[in-house]
Formats: C-alpha cells, sequence, structure tokens
C-alpha cells in the first residue's frame, strides 16, 4: 500500500497528470448531470451522434492544420446537435433515423479527410487516440483545463438554475408546454449543453466511449433510487469516483485512461444493480 501511495504521488508531481485528473473529474461530473436526462428522455445515443460529429470537426481542423483545434471542434459540435434537434421533430426522418445518419456520416468522413490528407507519420494512432482517448488527456495545455473549467462551471450553473424545467422538461413534455414552459428552448439547451460535454469527454474517453461516461452513471443511481433528485445527486457522485478511480488504477497499472474508466462505470452498474435487485425484489 505504501508503494502505490509512493508510485501516485510521484505521478501527480507532473502537471500533466494533476491536469487530466481535475478535467476527468470535471468532465465526469457533467455528464453525469445531464444523463438521467437522456436517459429518460430515450435519447441516449445523441452522445454517439454527436461524439462522431465531433471527431469529424476534429479530422476537419487536423487538415487545416489549425493551432487550436477546440475552437473550432465546440462551434462545429453545437450547431450539428441543434440540426439534431430539429430533424429529429421532423415527421419524416426519426430521431433515431437522424442520430444515425449524422453519426455515420460524419464517422466516415472525418476518417476519410484523416487518410486522405494525411498530416502525420502515424495516423493509426492518432484515430486509436481520438476514438479510445489513450493518451490524449495527457497531453492537455494549461489553456485547455482553463477552458474545460469555465465551461463545466457553466453548465453546473445551468443545470441548477434551470433544474425545475428540466424535470418537467424531462418526465412529461407535453403538460410542460400546457402549463406555459418553453420545451423547445429547454430541449435546445439540454442539446447544446450535450455537445459541450461530448467535445470536452473526447479527450478523457475518446468518441467512442463518451455514450458509456453519460449513460452508466445514470443507469446504475436508477437501479437503487427511484426520485429524479436522488438519482441525478447519485449519478454525479457515482461518475466522479468512478472516473477518479479510473484514473488512479490507469496511472498504476498504466492502462488506457478511457478504457479503465469505462470498465469501473461497467462494474458499479454490476453493483448497483445487485443491490437494487435485493432492495427491490
Amino acid at each position: 500500500m505504501a508503494d502505490i501511495f509512493a508510485k501516485l504521488q510521484l505521478y501527480f508531481q507532473y502537471p500533466f497528470v494533476r491536469y487530466a485528473f481535475i478535467v476527468g473529474v470535471m468532465i465526469a461530473l457533467c455528464s453525469s448531470l445531464l444523463g438521467v436526462t437522456l436517459v429518460l428522455k430515450r435519447f441516449s445515443f445523441i452522445g454517439d451522434g454527436l461524439s462522431h460529429v465531433a471527431f469529424g470537426a476534429m479530422a476537419i481542423a487536423s487538415v487545416l492544420n489549425l493551432t487550436n483545434e477546440m475552437l473550432f471542434i465546440l462551434p462545429a459540435t453545437v450547431v450539428c446537435a441543434i440540426l439534431l434537434l430539429r430533424t429529429g421533430q421532423n415527421t419524416k426522418i426519426r430521431g433515431d433515423a437522424a442520430i444515425a445518419m449524422i453519426s455515420v456520416g460524419a464517422l466516415a468522413t472525418g476518417y476519410l479527410l484523416m487518410n486522405v490528407f494525411s498530416v502525420s507519420s502515424n495516423l493509426s494512432g492518432d484515430v486509436c487516440s481520438t476514438l479510445f482517448g489513450s493518451t490524449s488527456i495527457l497531453t492537455l495545455r494549461s489553456f485547455e483545463v482553463w477552458m474545460c473549467a469555465v465551461l463545466s462551471l457553466i453548465v453546473i450553473v445551468i443545470f441548477v438554475l434551470f433544474y425545475n424545467r428540466i424535470f418537467a422538461v424531462t418526465f412529461d413534455e407535453n403538460f410542460a408546454k400546457a402549463s406555459g414552459t418553453r420545451a423547445d428552448i429547454y430541449n435546445l439547451m439540454i442539446a447544446v449543453i450535450i455537445a459541450v460535454i461530448i467535445v470536452l469527454a473526447m479527450n478523457l474517453v475518446g468518441s467512442l466511449l463518451i455514450s458509456a461516461l453519460i449513460i452508466f452513471p445514470a443507469l446504475s443511481a436508477m437501479r437503487v433510487f427511484k426520485s429524479f433528485l436522488s438519482v441525478t445527486v447519485c449519478s454525479a457522485i457515482l461518475s466522479v469516483i468512478c472516473a477518479s478511480l479510473g484514473i488512479l488504477l490507469s496511472i498504476l497499472v498504466e492502462t488506457p485512461v478511457g478504457s479503465t474508466i469505462v470498465v469501473i462505470d461497467i462494474a458499479a452498474f454490476l453493483i448497483f444493480a445487485t443491490v437494487g435487485y435485493i432492495l427491490h425484489r
């Protein structure tokens, strides 16, 4: 045990490790807050769609040799989130079809651009890092950490301020509209926030694993708790704990950060599912 703490202490002397831990905790917290809403609205796979959009935007930014890819990826993903919401409301293209269309299209386009206009000698490594977040979390710069901190704080403040309206839109959108709540505005706000979280989480778990970071804590909390508030609080706490353990474990055993966090989320879900079965049988 003393050797473990000594190793962690050694690694945390490096700024990039501290940056990774701070960003990981903040992203996990933000992801869990909106995860409950997405699960209950049966729109969980919006995370997949937007993560693939972010991958395509990242590919375009790489081809254009932009010095700060985040300033391009974030607006592009937000715009696609808005388009996805609007398209999903179209009776000719249902929500799940719109997500599949944008998801596959963006992923294929991004990979094609990275191959045709390759600007790296290690294309396969760059693609793997982007898809699974294997090393990118450990290459964060101070600017990216500050941007993540500011955006995470904005997400948390918005969620707290509009908690009651988000609750109303989540459980009964028609009743919320009838009572005077502008449900379309809040659905749009949720989509934009999710887009921001997706872009932030790409550095942590990669574009293919983002949905797990959003969905698993919410599903785990729902196995034990029943009220919206208790599920949200439990989901947030569980997500932060799993992300922290995942980052620390990846440091100790030298495994990919994103995959380690997701495996711990899966283990937590199995534990909560077992506890929920015992309590509610």
